[in-house]
């Protein structure tokens, strides 16, 4: 499929899932979570569940976490919206808690069908329980992030790519330089060239020296009783 169609499979599928009863969470969501973003994105970002604000506005990625994540992506030279966004869980579990084996269980065929349907060349998983799943590997992130391998997902070959979640590394400084250190790498991972950083402002002209000596008036008092005018 080229992209169009994808996107109008993708807007279908969302439909679909928005009344999904899988498990007990439907019981206690607001809405589905579904995913967002471009359905040619090379790169797809795939985190654990949405939380409060996610739960009450439907789009993954809110708040401070969004935010952090925003800014890796414009530092790599992409938007929010040139990526495609989605969780393992689509709806939030009772006060932010891990995800259930079961649950996931449950979600697992959404979250494939839609690396089926966008097909990007890069699948980033933040944290434990996207990695693991992904992966198919126990090992936790600490362990294995910044380290990228290839993967069969949904009838298509990815290349992974472990990080931090930014909600972790809000609060862990290490964690925030390794994440951010990882996330450098991504424009290579993808075969893109690094983006150039912002050229510096250039500086004002300093402001010409008087012809004359300046007005003594205008000399600090103290300066004028040591002497140095």
């Amino acid at each position: 499929m080229d992209a169009p169609a994808r996107a109008a499979a993708l807007a279908a599928f969302a439909l679909e899932t928005s009344g999904c009863t899988r498990c007990p969470l439907s019981e206690t969501r607001s809405r589905v979570v579904f995913g967002a973003g471009s359905a040619d994105a090379e790169l797809m970002i795939v985190g654990e569940a949405p939380g409060f604000q996610e739960d009450q506005g439907g789009e993954p990625f809110a708040g401070q976490a969004g935010e952090l994540l925003e800014a890796l992506l414009v530092g790599i030279g992409l938007g929010r919206d040139e990526v495609y966004l989605a969780n393992v869980l689509k709806c939030r579990p009772p006060q932010n808690r891990d995800p259930l084996e079961a649950e996931i269980a449950s979600c697992e065929p959404h979250l494939f069908r839609q690396i089926e349907l966008v097909r990007p060349r890069l699948v980033a998983t933040l944290g434990n329980f996207a990695t693991k799943l992904l992966s198919g590997r126990p090992t936790g992130i600490t362990k294995v992030h910044g380290q990228a391998h290839e993967v069969a997902l949904a009838s298509t070959t990815v290349l992974l790519y472990p990080l931090y979640h930014p909600a972790a590394a809000l609060y862990t400084p290490s964690m925030l330089r390794a994440l951010e250190e990882d996330f450098a790498r991504i424009p290579a991972l993808l075969g893109r060239p690094e983006p150039t950083p912002p050229a510096l402002a250039p500086r004002p002209a300093a402001a010409p020296l008087p012809a004359v000596g300046p007005d003594r008036a205008s000399v600090p008092q103290d300066t004028v009783q040591l002497g140095l005018f």
